[in-house]
């Protein structure tokens, strides 16, 4: 039996995915929302999986995240798939709880910290998948390294482009890290899925945006379908260090591939999390 943990299971595609790969799985669902969590494991457990578990983590705070890893780690001793899933946008330039610039934060830091505390076990558990929804935003992207928090020039794109850039790259990073060990790392773009992520876009975007759904997005079961293919499927056994477009890999931005950047966002991110744990004891 898979064990197999999703982040920001509640909704949309993470909960599309959940159903999708429940029969005979034990799925372990993480979202911010305890009701929202009840009631995805009843949709999951009535999907026909063998076990759900489901666990409260605010992807706000880093704190909570590393709660969230030392509860995996002390509940579980296999995990067979980390699927990161959680993501969310701002319109305005926000804040996390740990002062960091907070699409950033819940896009790319949290689950940084999630995969790295989880990186032993998945190891342990091998062969196993490490997974990252990530979106074709990220050829737009941008990595200063000097401002990676947009304290300027700050905008719900850019910000948004730059975090799934940082997805991308560590996806990348992590799997030329992990080549030998079993463990597969992919990232990718599920399509313009109508969710509700765009909801805190700007006021005068979103009848655009209504427009746009009804036209050009993937239904949330389709988004749903393409993350749970990177998940499971036995075609993707030995795949790693890929990016993904609708199930087939296609070559993701030149910034995504320098492995110069990617080794210095290695290090920003580590040491913007010790930064923020550190800073609680």
């Amino acid at each position: 039996m898979k064990t197999i943990l999703i982040t920001g299971a509640t909704a949309g595609i993470g909960l599309e995915c959940a159903s999708q790969v429940a029969p005979g799985a034990h799925l372990v669902l993480v979202g911010r929302d305890a009701d929202k969590l009840r009631r995805a494991t009843e949709r999951v457990s009535a999907a026909g999986a063998a076990q759900v578990d489901s666990l409260v983590a605010d992807f706000t705070s880093l704190k909570s995240v590393r709660a969230l890893s030392d509860s995996v780690l002390a509940r579980y001793d296999r995990l067979d798939v980390l699927v990161n899933n959680a993501g969310t946008v701002y319109s305005g330039r926000t804040e996390s709880a740990d002062g960091y610039e907070a699409t950033f934060a819940v896009n790319h830091l949290a689950p940084y910290l999630l995969t790295e505390s989880l990186k032993g076990l998945l190891i342990a558990s091998a062969p196993s998948r490490i997974v990252f929804t990530a979106s074709t935003a990220h050829y737009r992207g941008t990595m200063d390294f000097d401002d990676l928090q947009y304290r300027q020039g700050y905008s719900i794109m850019k910000a948004y482009s730059r975090s799934k850039l940082a997805n991308v790259g560590y996806a990348r990073a992590l799997a030329a890290q992990l080549s030998g060990t079993g463990v597969t790392v992919n990232a990718l773009h599920p399509g313009m899925v109508a969710t509700g992520i765009w909801n805190g876009a700007p006021w005068f975007t979103r009848p655009l945006l209504e427009v746009v759904k009804r036209l050009t997005m993937v239904s949330p079961e389709e988004g749903g379908r393409r993350l749970a293919y990177l998940a499971t499927d036995p075609a993707l056994t030995d795949t790693t260090g890929g990016y993904f477009e609708n199930d087939s890999p296609r070559e993701p931005s030149a910034l995504a591939r320098d492995e110069s950047v990617g080794g210095r966002l290695l290090s920003a991110s580590d040491q913007l999390v010790r930064q923020a744990l550190d800073s609680e004891r």
